[in-house]
């Protein structure tokens, strides 16, 4: 079932917002005037992606910069990886490890955003 999540106003193209719909945290992604609902945390240190960047389809984390396509919420890239100075990292390291985001349909109806939260 759609559930009003917001005005399409409140979010200019390019942006995010977060909502919370029947109790489930998502991010509304404003894509050209398309829009995605996809999960609120990150899946490797559950950070708040709407306080991350919205290039095109792919949404950057903004804590260890994991991207993730909006549209399916695939995970493109694992976090950055860090190591000592002088030291590689090794990409086989758990800590570089994430998951892709739950997403929800959205649709634009009448000036408003519904996504289906079941």
């Amino acid at each position: 079932m759609f559930v009003k999540a917001l005005d399409a106003a409140e979010i200019a193209p390019g942006g995010m917002k977060a909502v919370t719909i029947n109790g489930r945290e998502i991010v509304i992604c404003n894509h050209a005037g398309t829009f995605y609902a996809v999960e609120r945390a990150c899946g490797h240190a559950k950070a708040r992606l709407e306080r991350g960047a919205l290039t095109g389809w792919i949404l950057t984390c903004p804590l260890h910069y994991a991207q993730f396509d909006i549209r399916s919420g695939e995970a493109l890239s694992g976090p950055a990886p860090k190591a000592p100075a002088g030291a590689h990292p090794d990409p086989r390291d758990p800590a570089l490890k994430t998951v892709g985001l739950k997403t929800w349909p959205a649709r634009l109806e009448g000036g408003a955003v519904f996504v289906d939260v079941q």
